[in-house]
Parts: structure tokens; sequence; C-alpha cells
């Protein structure tokens, strides 16, 4: 069997496919969690008391009026932090993340406006690395830049093998508007 004879052989793998594809639910799922825990205050970065209990809906949830991203921008560090800690005291960046965590979530797990979900994560995940720079595990690596790689190889990838999801669906809805995959 030649190289290309076992590369043609590899991406025939269902079982690559259906792995790639549950990986991309579960990267939107990364993105889909702080948007509800935000929202609607579950207890996990928003509405922890001190004594520990969860008071769903407190007034540092989103739907009760919390400004989400001051507490995050404003804990902002390295060279960037004054940006990231101004950024924070404005509320049109609530909007803006939490838009975007739902939109990122929502397109990977279903599998549907990937293309766009493909780009804008990386942009997101890149934002939150140089707003704490530097990583306390590695000088110049975190789970924001791995992530930031994996997500447009994932969605570019599977894009046409799509295993799990609506995209094949999709892709008859949106026609020659292959931006919207």
């Amino acid at each position: 069997m030649t190289t290309s004879d076992t590369a043609v052989a590899a991406t025939r793998s269902r079982a690559g496919w259906v792995l790639l594809s549950i990986t991309r639910i579960a990267l939107g799922f990364y993105f889909l969690w702080p948007f509800l825990d935000k929202l609607i205050g579950l207890g996990y970065s928003v509405c922890r008391q001190e004594d520990n209990s969860i008071e769903v809906m407190c007034d540092r949830a989103w739907l009760s009026g919390g400004h989400v991203t001051e507490g995050y921008l404003g804990s902002a560090t390295g060279p960037l932090a004054d940006f990231y800690a101004d950024l924070g005291t404005q509320r049109w960046t609530d909007w803006v993340f939490m838009i975007g965590l739902l939109g990122i979530g929502l397109a990977l797990m279903l599998g549907i406006g990937t293309k766009i979900a493909a780009w804008a994560a990386p942009a997101m995940l890149l934002m939150m690395y140089t707003s704490h720079l530097w990583p306390t595990t590695n000088p110049f690596l975190d789970d924001h830049i791995i992530m930031a790689l994996a997500i447009p190889a994932i969605v570019l990838v599977e894009l046409e093998h799509q295993s799990i999801g609506l995209g094949r669906w999709w892709r008859r809805v949106v026609g020659d508007r292959r931006w919207l995959i």
C-alpha cells in the first residue's frame, strides 16, 4: 500500500469523522456553557455565594442586569491589562461577548454556520489569551491558543464529511452562499 493509498483510506474512516464531529460539538459546549452560566447565574463564574451556595438569577447574572465582562476584563494582566480593564467598564462589551459565546457555541454544536464560527472562535480565544498574559502553566502556550488552532482545523477538515449535526441540511439551505456553511 502506497502512502497516498494510506491517506485515502484514513480519510474514509467513519470513526475518525464521528470523533471530529464529537470534538466540534464538545468545543461548542465549551462556549455555550459560560453563556448559560453568565446569562442566568449557574454558580460557576456567576452567582456562587461565599458559603458556596448558588443563587440562580442573582444580581450578577446578565438577565438580572449584571455586568458579566467587568470582573474578567478588570482582572486582566500583562502589557494589555489597561486596555482590557477599560473595555470591562463598558456595557457594550457584555453584548458582544455574550452574542459571541452563544453564536459560536450553537454553530459548533449544531454544525451550521461553522465557517463563521471557525474564525470567530479563534478571535475570541486570542483576545482572552492576550487579556491575561502570561499563562501560568506555560509562558507561551495555553488552552486558548490550542483551541484557536484546533477549531478552524476541525471545522475545515470536517466540513464536507460532517457525521453528526445539521451541516448537510444547512448546506442545502444556504446554497451558493458557501461562507454561511
